[in-house]
């Protein structure tokens, strides 16, 4: 018998309903502007899809051309409800969403299990949404895949990289680096801060701290890799609660991005 991981926000920040979950994100899907380019890493927000799905869309949006060559998609975020040293990786066979399973690559994980900063935590992930809510969009772009779920807690950029570098593999691997930017800051600080963090990535500038993004870890690890594989950020969408569905007292930012190919053009 499988060990699942069943879902943890179906129902608070995306729709419980498989139906209406499909609808929702294909309506979304079809909404983003499609940027033409071939990412080989993405950037995107995790917030109820109210407040963020339409950023996250015009990430998975790029992957038109891609996707049918995309097998594996290796996805970190940030821990927010269990600290953990390291990268956790799940010990569990598939997730599940109301979309149906999506399988481990347990193949990709022994690659990686000897390193000292992996670590196995089953409860680091458990109630975890950084890496849930990106699911049902992977699911519904992608047709043929397996998932390597981290849930980065306390860990250095170097380790992060040093990951990444193990599982880069070629066209059919997909990074996914999920987080949001500012939290709760007046509408008009939040867009300065942001813009100073995006400003950052597109520069491949490391540094980056947890209050400009909760995902601060795996971007500045993921920085670190796009310098070395010679990858151009190129920002898709850049927007707060306040713009979406929030009140702007204290919003949360979003943005999403894509790294290609240096030798890429459009």
């Amino acid at each position: 018998m499988q060990n699942i991981r069943h879902p943890a926000v179906s129902g608070l920040f995306y729709p419980a309903d498989q139906g209406v979950l499909a609808r929702e994100v294909n309506a979304m899907l079809a909404a983003a502007h499609t940027s033409g380019v071939s990412p080989k890493a993405l950037i995107v927000p995790h917030a109820g899809y109210v407040y963020s799905g339409a950023i996250a869309a015009s990430a998975y949006a790029a992957l038109k051309g891609v996707a049918p060559r995309i097998r594996r998609v290796v996805l970190l975020g940030p821990t927010h409800r269990v600290p953990v040293r390291g990268l956790a990786l799940p010990g569990t066979d598939a997730f599940v969403t109301p979309l149906g399973p999506v399988q481990v690559d347990s193949a990709a994980a022994k690659v990686i299990a000897h390193l000292p900063q992996v670590v196995v935590s089953p409860q680091a992930h458990a109630q975890e949404h950084s890496l849930e809510v990106q699911l049902p969009f992977l699911q519904t772009v992608l047709t043929d895949f397996k998932l390597l779920p981290l849930a980065v807690g306390m860990a250095s950029a170097e380790e992060v990289t040093e990951v990444l570098e193990l599982l880069w593999g070629g066209d059919e691997t997909l990074i996914v680096i999920s987080s949001d930017l500012s939290h709760y800051l007046p509408y008009d600080t939040a867009k300065r801060v942001d813009g100073a963090t995006v400003h950052s990535i597109l520069e491949l500038k490391q540094g980056i701290v947890h209050e400009q993004a909760c995902g601060a870890t795996p971007i500045n690890g993921m920085i670190l890799a796009a310098r070395r594989h010679r990858l151009t950020p190129q920002l898709l969408d850049l927007r707060n609660s306040g713009d979406t569905a929030g009140p702007r007292d204290g919003v949360v930012g979003y943005a999403s991005f894509a790294f290609t190919s240096s030798d890429q053009t459009g």
